[in-house]
């Protein structure tokens, strides 16, 4: 499993209905696409929950890294975010642990992502055991937060180049509810292509 997100920031005076039209126009695009788990269609919007920006921010979990790859080079739907957008960095992490919640047949209707750093300065731990220990622990609490009654999927990765976790959760109420959260987002659309291959658990 691979998680894959890429945010592109608006201005502050932005009409998000553009990009809630956008999504409604073409979010079924990858409601099909082979090799995909999810793609959630996700926004913030300045002055929202909190938000200090306008943001259209997809998030992606990949049960295929090739087919991952193709999409971003072959075509399949990016091509029209660089159309239109340029082309943005797209962040991804590898997948660590992701779960089923109880509301996983219900459409989730916001998401809350947390990103936290491992720390590589001096003094940090150099035998990586460490680092072992706190993804048991960040998947023990993965564990626990999925069995919320308004979890539609939780997931868990990391991101080996700048040595971050990434915590992200699909909700089932407008409001998502984890106190822990950096980001919190709305959510548009939802495709689940290959939702039932994404690993139950850890993926390694």
């Amino acid at each position: 499993m691979y998680a894959k997100q890429y945010e592109i920031t608006l201005p502050a005076d932005y009409d998000m209905q553009i990009i809630r039209k956008r999504v409604a126009d073409g979010g079924h695009i990858l409601d099909d696409r082979a090799g995909l788990g999810l793609k959630a269609y996700v926004i913030r919007e300045r002055g929202t929950d909190g938000s200090p920006v306008n943001q259209y921010a997809p998030f992606y979990l990949w049960n295929d890294p090739g087919a991952m790859a193709h999409f971003l080079v072959g075509g399949g739907g990016f091509q029209n975010i660089v159309r239109d957008f340029g082309r943005p960095v797209v962040r991804h992490w590898t997948g660590i642990a992701c779960h089923a919640g109880p509301a996983r047949t219900t459409f989730p209707r916001s998401a809350s992502r947390r990103l936290t750093p491992i720390a590589t300065g001096p003094g940090s731990d150099t035998t990586g055991l460490d680092l072992a220990a706190r993804i048991e622990q960040e998947v023990a609490e993965l564990h626990d937060l999925a069995r919320h009654d308004d979890v539609h999927t939780a997931a868990l990765a990391f991101d080996p180049h700048h040595w971050q976790l990434m915590r992200f959760v699909l909700w089932r109420d407008t409001s998502a509810p984890d106190a822990a959260a950096t980001e919190r987002y709305e959510v548009l659309h939802l495709s689940t292509p290959g939702i039932g291959q994404l690993p139950g658990g850890r993926a390694w």
